[in-house]
């Protein structure tokens, strides 16, 4: 059985990430999301970080984030036997175009520290069931790591060792 090195956050987050400022339109952070490019994993990312003017970090807004907070509230109680939706989108689109960003985003946010072991990372990740955690050092965002990333780190280790 090989030794599998022990990786540190540092190792495998992405200090390439987009910001985005908490009184910004959400159509804003939409469009960041839909437009984003595709990292060197292939994966896009599904959420923005979320920063004052300091570059401090005061929450994530994210697609699951966006699609909760469009439905109309009605639809957050459990109501048998009552259509949930017969709706147009389109009216709820139209309202949700005035809503910020820091009405819409995740606050606080779960980060991880650039020395953080990895398997403190995927406890943190898997337990709070995120897809993505800003690395932070000293109040300021170093990077980020993503699920997909943490998961690809992982099983190139663990594939490699067992073909050898």
């Amino acid at each position: 059985m090989r030794k599998v090195p022990g990786l540190n956050v540092k190792d495998i987050m992405d200090s390439k990430y987009v910001t985005i400022q908490p009184d910004a339109p959400v159509s804003k952070a939409a469009k960041m999301i839909f437009n984003g490019e595709t990292r060197g994993t292939g994966y896009k990312p599904f959420g923005i970080v979320v920063v004052d003017d300091f570059c401090h970090l005061l929450g994530m807004i994210s697609m699951e984030d966006i699609l909760y907070h469009l439905r109309p509230p009605f639809m957050n109680y459990e109501l048998e036997n009552v259509p949930l939706w017969d709706g147009e989108l389109e009216v709820y689109l139209d309202h949700f175009t005035d809503l910020r960003v820091e009405q819409v985003m995740s606050s606080p946010v779960i980060t991880a520290k650039p020395q953080d072991d990895l398997m403190v990372v995927i406890d943190k990740m898997v337990k709070s069931k995120i897809r993505r955690l800003p690395v932070v050092e000293e109040e300021k965002i170093m990077g980020i790591v993503y699920l997909s990333d943490v998961f690809y780190h992982v099983c190139k280790t663990w594939l490699n060792s067992d073909e050898g």
